[in-house]
């Protein structure tokens, strides 16, 4: 029963952020996630929450450049999971102004992708994206035993009815999918997959190319170079 009050108070500051503006919420996302983020669950031993917390800690820094209020996107690599070589990888302007040529050149580079789920994160729709790459991914896939599982992972996390991330598509759609279970293949998401596009090309896409993280992104590349 201690547990609840801290329950009740998490689901208010998450229907708070929900209702905010999109900038507010951009600012305030770093605060949400470091919340979920510092409240280890019940009974996890001691050695685990010291290895969550060093993990959490690297996790909040990448989130800060989430912040419009942040300038440590200036090395936008920032926002990228930790690689070795990170550090000496910057972002050219002449990559960041290709993205607005099409979604798929965004789609097709990899800083553009972290940058369009940053921004899906602050609009709470990254599932979405998951999606695109999860198939994107399935469809390399090369043995039969890893494709029938693989297959049913994607469904029941994605696609089925409240699916723990479940994407926005049409019913028959979901109901077409569903029947692509009974013998799964390489091109049984390809309908829902190719909706998701869709959705995030005509909706997602063009209010990441307006949003203040894409400018200020644009900005500092250039900066760098004058």
């Amino acid at each position: 029963m201690k547990e609840w009050p801290r329950f009740w108070k998490k689901l208010l500051f998450l229907v708070s952020a929900a209702v905010l503006s999109p900038v507010r919420r951009l600012s305030l996302l770093p605060e949400l996630l470091t919340r979920s983020l510092s409240d280890p669950p019940a009974g996890k031993d001691p050695q685990a929450m010291r290895t969550g917390q060093r993990q959490n800690k690297g996790m909040r820094t990448r989130l800060g450049c989430l912040s419009h209020k942040s300038d440590s996107c200036s090395d936008f690599t920032a926002i990228l999971p930790d690689k070795p070589n990170r550090a000496l990888k910057r972002l050219s302007t002449e990559e960041a102004t290709r993205w607005a040529d099409s979604f798929d050149v965004l789609l097709s580079h990899k800083y553009g992708v972290a940058a369009f789920r940053a921004f899906l994160k602050t609009e709470f729709s990254e599932e979405n994206l998951e999606f695109w790459l999860a198939c994107e991914e399935f469809k390399k896939t090369r043995s039969t035993a890893k494709l029938v599982s693989k297959a049913h992972r994607i469904f029941e996390e994605f696609v089925d009815v409240q699916a723990p991330r479940e994407v926005n598509i049409d019913f028959q759609t979901r109901e077409a999918t569903r029947k692509n279970m009974q013998e799964p293949s390489l091109t049984c998401f390809d309908q829902a997959q190719g909706k998701v596009h869709s959705l995030m090309e005509k909706d997602s896409y063009p209010r990441f190319l307006r949003s203040k993280m894409y400018l200020d992104l644009l900005s500092q590349s250039q900066r760098r170079l004058s």
